[in-house]
């Protein structure tokens, strides 16, 4: 087996495309692969999709492997050698999509960051790589994960050297505890994601409305657009857009799709998911 800082300086050579050209990673015994789930934002009544989040799919003698189970089974010194291994993996597949104008979102876990030199060199690796994929920094959303970074100083140096190269960044999970306004003062991040497991419990609150918007005005103050993730209910996406979220994102409007998924570009009628509930496919169905 070579040593992990060889295998990190090797991550193309890991990924394989298929008979129509869609793209997968190997890792020992899992095959990786890339799924997409739509973001939404309001305009005049209808939710339009304006990006996707990206997300691995492992799998596992033919049978999906739930993401959990697979990182839990991850080495720690290959954790950012996997991680970069999506990431381009994800770079690679948006285009598949077949769609234009859509910005994709991904996720950066600052624990897996056990060498500073490398991660940074990881980062300016993919940035040399937007080329090759038809993609322009502009459209990239780097999530950070919120965690307790190791060294929240490596952190908002990462941080710099993503935006020096034309990313975007959004702080992730926002609400499940580690965040706070001196983070958000560091890393100015351009888009706010809320936890979703956080605002579902809010949501059970007499008094969510109340409670919600003073967030997202504090959130808008430090120039940040705030996304809200896990909308699964029409209570959700109600409390969601009277608050004044700028995205929305959650499995009552679109579930993620693997890559090669027809897509269906149509918005959704707001008022038709807040009076019924009911979940309108974005996808349709992959081709045979």
């Amino acid at each position: 087996m070579k040593p992990p800082l060889e295998r990190r300086r090797d991550v193309r050579a890991a990924l394989f495309a298929d008979e129509i050209g869609i793209e997968y990673g190997v890792y020992g015994d899992y095959r990786l692969k890339s799924a997409y789930q739509p973001i939404f934002t309001l305009r005049d009544g209808l939710l339009f999709p304006v990006a996707v989040e990206a997300l691995a799919q492992p799998h596992r003698k033919g049978a999906q492997v739930p993401v959990r189970e697979f990182l839990s089974a991850l080495p720690a010194a290959d954790r950012l050698y996997v991680e970069t291994m999506c990431r381009m993996l994800h770079l690679a597949n948006f285009r598949n999509i077949g769609v234009d104008g859509l910005d994709l979102f991904f996720n950066y876990d600052p624990l897996i960051n056990d060498h500073e030199g490398r991660a940074l060199a990881e980062i300016r690796l993919m940035a040399q790589h937007l080329g090759e994929f038809e993609l322009d920094a502009g459209m990239l959303v780097c999530e950070i994960t919120e965690t307790a970074a190791p060294d929240e100083g490596v952190l908002a140096r990462l941080v710099g050297e993503m935006r020096r190269n034309g990313l975007r960044i959004a702080i992730d999970d926002f609400g499940a505890g580690h965040s706070t306004q001196e983070r958000l003062e560091r890393l100015k991040p351009d888009i706010v994601k809320i936890d979703g497991g956080w605002f579902a419990q809010l949501c059970r609150h007499p008094a969510a409305t109340r409670l919600f918007r003073p967030l997202l005005d504090l959130l808008h103050a430090h120039g940040a657009r705030v996304l809200v993730e896990g909308i699964e209910e029409p209570q959700h996406l109600r409390l969601a857009l009277e608050g004044g979220a700028d995205l929305v994102q959650g499995f009552l409007l679109a579930r993620p799709a693997p890559v090669g998924t027809i897509w269906r570009e149509e918005p959704l009628d707001a008022e038709s998911l807040l009076d019924k509930g009911k979940v309108i496919p974005l996808f349709g169905r992959p081709p045979a």
